[in-house]
């Protein structure tokens, strides 16, 4: 069936709008994506929409379905998770609405709701998960006050497999237990976090050697790996390791991004969970140690994210979400990125053609409006080029179409 999508504006998700331009959807790709005036001829009685606006559907490549209503990770602990899942199903709805049609998960119930959304059995954005997230003993990923065998139970409770790992060996095992989950790409705590209670932001979490043992047993399965990292130690080594993304990269420097440049490695800043946490740490439970940790790196986070932004390093938008009552709000990071540096045109092209960039080999052809691309297609009410804001929490989205099915549209 041919849907016929005539807008104000095209925007292509990379590459300069057009305007008076018309989709054309056929089944679940694109079959058309440019001016009207060349668009090939439909039939009368095609399915058809006018619009103000028309773009991509959005990658949020920073999430954690988690169903948690507090920020607060030891809550997994007491969390039943046959209700996270519940929770995180329903929580796929309010992103889709958001006009996010895939999400990048890298923690969380994720390569469960992979296999129910590709079913059909849920409705929500394509899920491109990690599966569990790997950390040392006594890193980001380990709740450090409970005994490391009730963790490693904790965390195959959950999210299938444990966690912790220690040595190259050790590392690539873990890697081979999310891959057994149908894992899309791998996770990795390169340095130390705010969430978790006794490492520090600063510090390199992982040996080189150990880092190298999990991008190369990655790379034999073609999924790339996602590191977090806040300090400069470790945002080098993983550079060094091969990894492809660099999460948060609060003390990213002009070197660090050199050499991300050279690597082609894409920075997913998640600037909007560092001013959300600051503004709510209280509202939301925050343990005094997480809070401290963001109050003393987010001023340090937002000049990296100007120097990567001011240096040219490739950029898709990410947000860290993991708190339920957040989502929704995941469109306001490309207001964030916008105050760092970036043109409202360069903030889509972040939130839609650099998405797929994040997961290497297991990307599909999605993110732009193209010939042949999936028909992940998200309309407008109003220009987000005027006013970027219009994207920030789903009120201006008037429709969203996914592999080429109307799945919301608003009123």
């Amino acid at each position: 069936m041919t849907i016929r999508i005539d807008a104000e504006r095209l925007i292509p998700g990379r590459g300069e709008p057009i305007t008076a331009a018309t989709v054309l959807l056929e089944g679940r790709s694109i079959l058309y994506a440019g001016a009207s005036t060349e668009a090939p001829a439909t039939p009368p009685d095609v399915e058809s929409v006018r619009v103000d606006t028309v773009m991509p559907g959005m990658w949020e490549t920073h999430a954690h379905l988690w169903g948690l209503d507090t920020a607060n990770i030891e809550a997994l602990i007491t969390h039943d998770p046959r209700v996270g899942t519940l929770r995180a199903a329903a929580d796929l709805g309010v992103l889709l609405r958001a006009g996010f049609t895939s999400v990048r998960e890298v923690g969380g119930y994720g390569t469960y709701l992979a296999r129910a959304i590709d079913e059909g059995t849920v409705v929500g954005p394509s899920v491109y998960s990690s599966g569990a997230i790997l950390s040392q003993t006594g890193g980001h990923a380990d709740i450090h006050g409970l005994p490391i065998p009730e963790l490693d139970a904790l965390m195959e409770r959950h999210f299938g497999a444990p966690t912790l790992c220690d040595g190259p060996d050790d590392c690539r095992r873990l890697v081979r237990r999310q891959l057994r989950l149908g894992a899309r790409l791998i996770k990795v705590c390169a340095s130390g976090g705010v969430m978790s209670q006794v490492d520090h932001p600063i510090h390199q979490q992982f040996t080189a050697e150990e880092l190298s043992a999990i991008v190369d047993e990655a790379s034999r399965a073609d999924r790339v790996v996602a590191a977090h990292c806040h300090g400069k130690p470790g945002i080098m080594a993983a550079i060094a390791a091969g990894v492809k993304t660099i999460e948060h990269g609060s003390y990213l420097d002009e070197e660090a991004a050199e050499a991300m440049m050279e690597n082609d490695v894409v920075l997913v800043p998640t600037r909007f969970i560092v001013e959300h946490l600051v503004a709510q740490s209280r509202t939301l439970n925050m343990p005094d140690y997480a809070r401290v940790k963001i109050e003393a790196i987010a001023d340090q986070h937002r000049t990296a994210l100007e120097i990567a932004i001011s240096k040219g390093v490739r950029i898709a938008l990410g947000t860290d979400i993991f708190v339920r009552s957040a989502l929704g709000s995941n469109g306001r990071e490309l207001r964030h990125l916008v105050d760092a540096g970036m043109s409202p045109l360069q903030a889509i092209e972040a939130a839609t053609a650099n998405g797929p960039l994040t997961i290497g080999p297991q990307a599909p052809a999605s993110g732009r409006l193209l010939e042949g691309f999936d028909a992940d297609v998200v309309a407008v009410s109003g220009d987000p080029l005027a006013d970027v804001d219009l994207l920030g929490d789903g009120s201006a989205i008037t429709h969203v179409w996914k592999a080429g099915r109307l799945l919301h549209q608003a009123g």
